[in-house]
């Protein structure tokens, strides 16, 4: 029986009830040309590592929903902590009030990053754009004219303009370019399996490091350990430790972008533990929240926030969101620390589980280029042609993996995996086969 009372609601359930999926005249997608892509699948419920769709089978969601389900959808003891808050208190201005969630959220992270420090914004761009304010103003309220900001090539940090402007250079950015501050850029010493020549692509990076710090820099902002939509790219620890050490030489600040990284994906709980190294900032977001809620976290040493203290409003950091310490978002980031800390070897031990399928997959001549690190498993397809994110043949193999039940999302030519850490020991035996598979059709 349809709802007369309300057409709204009418609406919804015709939507939802539709057999054919068709682009909603509502709705813009994000980075999508509609033109030229098929119409998105309805997916109704989720639980553990799997996607319930609209009359079709579950998928397998092996990239954790754009990398930030991270125990897995619909997990029980973060929904009942959010709904517990919920009753009490769904939001409050953090400008002028605290929160237990808040609180406790900010004691926990101090002790597991180091920093003291924690400001809250909305996602993984507004985290990275809070570091690099807080660093540039850092160095005004010192009195300090220095400009110079490094980051690395095909590095990507959100789509905020500050954000954007130390990414990579591409299309996505493209209309800005001339809105962009400048940046200074290093390249990237990408390695993988069988990488013979891996020393001598990070010491001429690290020399053009040391050149680039002689002029007097605000900071280097780097992902430590894997560039993530610059195509699952990773380094070595050893490199970062040594990008670490003239950073902080030249008298300079690093930020580490763990927007990816954090919350156990590189096999520690954050990527720069696992390098050895102590940034002076870090972005963090996605996992923050096991994927539940958006938020996102700026740690800052102590040294740093002092920088801000004083007597005249112009050291202050005037920075701020609506939804800054949303108590809801607060509740979802400690239920996941909880689970964190109560499972560590569902992230210290995952590598594990990667590494048996990806050495047999290592063998199809199709794959070049074999990389993991903690739960991100990754290679490059063999092929003929231009390479990058807008090649077709990582589509051709979504198209594929979607049809035998695998949610895949590859970065034009690089395939990768990044399962929520829930994923049974067959479902991830089924996506490495998928994978198998796949590549036998293109």
């Amino acid at each position: 029986m349809t709802n007369q009372t309300n057409p709204e609601m009418n609406s919804f359930n015709s939507l939802l009830n539709s057999k054919t999926t068709q682009w909603h005249p509502n709705i813009w997608p994000p980075f999508t040309q509609i033109t030229s892509s098929s119409p998105p699948e309805r997916v109704i419920s989720a639980k553990g590592a799997l996607l319930f769709r609209d009359n079709a089978p579950p998928l397998i969601d092996a990239i954790s929903s754009w990398w930030v389900t991270l125990h897995g959808h619909a997990n029980p003891y973060i929904a009942d902590a959010i709904a517990k808050q919920a009753k009490n208190l769904e939001q409050v201005i953090f400008a002028d009030f605290l929160h237990p969630q808040a609180e406790l959220l900010a004691k926990r992270l101090h002790g597991a990053t180091g920093l003291e420090r924690l400001f809250f914004s909305d996602n993984g761009s507004t985290a990275v754009e809070v570091a690099l304010k807080i660093a540039c103003q850092w160095w005004h309220n010192q009195g300090d004219s220095r400009q110079q900001i490094i980051a690395f090539e095909n590095a990507y940090h959100g789509d905020t303009f500050g954000a954007m402007a130390v990414g990579e250079r591409n299309l996505f950015n493209a209309p800005f370019e001339d809105m962009l501050f400048p940046v200074s850029r290093l390249p990237w010493p990408a390695t993988w399996w069988g990488d013979e020549n891996i020393e001598e692509k990070e010491d001429l990076v690290i020399d053009q490091l040391e050149k680039l710090l002689e002029k007097p820099t605000i900071a280097v902002i780097i992902e430590p350990l894997v560039q993530g939509a610059g195509g699952m790219a990773m380094i070595r620890p050893q490199f970062l430790k040594a990008v670490e050490q003239k950073v902080h030489q030249a008298n300079s600040l690093l930020i580490a972008d763990e927007v990816l990284t954090g919350f156990g994906r590189c096999g520690k709980l954050f990527a720069f533990q696992r390098a050895g190294i102590q940034p002076d900032l870090i972005s963090l977001s996605k996992g923050l929240t096991g994927g539940f809620l958006p938020m996102g976290v700026t740690m800052a040493k102590e040294k740093i926030f002092q920088g801000f203290m004083g007597d005249d409003p112009n050291l202050t950091f005037w920075h701020g969101h609506s939804f800054t310490a949303n108590p809801l978002g607060c509740a979802a980031a400690n239920a996941s620390l909880d689970l964190l800390e109560k499972n560590p070897n569902d992230y210290e031990k995952f590598e594990s589980r990667h590494l048996p399928y990806l050495k047999d997959l290592n063998k199809n001549p199709k794959v070049v280029k074999p990389r993991l690190h903690g739960t991100i498993a990754a290679f490059n397809i063999e092929i003929d042609g231009p390479k990058g994110y807008l090649n077709s043949i990582g589509k051709a193999l979504k198209k594929y993996a979607i049809k035998k039940g695998v949610f895949l999302r590859p970065l034009g030519d690089v395939v990768y995996l990044l399962p929520p850490l829930c994923i049974t020991d067959q479902e991830l035996e089924k996506c490495y086969r998928t994978i198998h598979e796949g590549l036998k059709t293109l």
